[in-house]
């Protein structure tokens, strides 16, 4: 069997020495035994499950607990509880298709609304007050006070200071709330509202899940499409990992 010591490990998966420690200290690796001069001796096992935890960890998804679910699955395989690893990916793998069905239905909500045939959609000539809109849209009074300094819409206000929503900005904030419970991040909605307003034709999914160059913060949720299905391949890679370490443990023990 061959061994290697922790600077090996740090070499051959490409990460600092201290990370090594790090993976080991949260759980993230099977415990390495020691020699009697306090060194760790890792296995190839030990680098299998690495490139588990690195694949798990790769892109930062985390709506609805997905993160934490990917870091639940590297803990239980490096527990050596394969079965119920792979159980646990297989669910992870479908959570993550009910968010890539999630996100492409706030798409098509969001091209039903922006083409004139929302259903109910609010007469042009009625106004709400804050309050009124946020019982209507079924949310806060603080969500839309979020929107409004983020930048998503800008509220109208009456002589009294008091803010007024028009059938049009009902219809605004109908789009940003379909694409928020489908957990689009704000930037992203913003860049998609920025692009709309430059061209009403342009491509409502490319214009959502493609950061500008510019930007300066990029993150998975401005990219959400592309993450969850760049999360969904690492997930059955995660599969495979999994079953690979449960072959080399099953061939030790014989």
């Amino acid at each position: 069997m061959t061994v290697y010591k922790t600077n090996d490990i740090a070499r051959i998966i490409g990460i600092h020495v201290n990370t090594v420690r790090l993976y080991e200290a949260c759980g993230l690796i099977p415990r390495p035994e020691r020699r009697s001069n306090g060194y760790r001796v890792f296995t190839d096992l030990h680098i299998e499950q690495f490139r588990l935890a690195r694949a798990a960890l790769k892109v930062e998804v985390l709506q609805n607990g997905l993160r934490k679910k990917a870091v639940d699955i590297i803990k239980t395989s490096a527990a050596g509880e394969y079965e119920a690893a792979a159980e646990k990916t297989a669910q992870y793998i479908r959570q993550v298709d009910r968010e890539i069905k999630n996100a492409e239905e706030a798409i098509r909500i969001t091209q039903h609304i922006l083409s004139g045939n929302s259903e109910c959609a609010p007469d042009p000539s009625l106004s709400f007050t804050r309050k009124e809109a946020a019982e209507c849209l079924h949310v806060t009074i603080d969500t839309l006070r979020n929107w409004e300094l983020n930048g998503l819409f800008t509220a109208k206000r009456r002589k009294n200071g008091y803010r007024i929503y028009t059938g049009q900005d009902m219809e605004r904030l109908k789009l940003i709330r379909s694409l928020r419970c489908a957990n689009y991040s704000l930037s992203s909605i913003l860049r998609m509202l920025h692009v709309l307003s430059a061209d009403p034709a342009a491509d409502i999914r490319e214009a959502i899940d493609t950061p500008g160059t510019d930007d300066d913060i990029i993150t998975a949720c401005d990219k959400l499409l592309t993450s969850l299905h760049e999360a969904k391949e690492n997930a059955y890679f995660v599969g495979g990992q999994i079953e690979k370490m449960k072959n080399m443990t099953a061939e030790t023990l014989q």
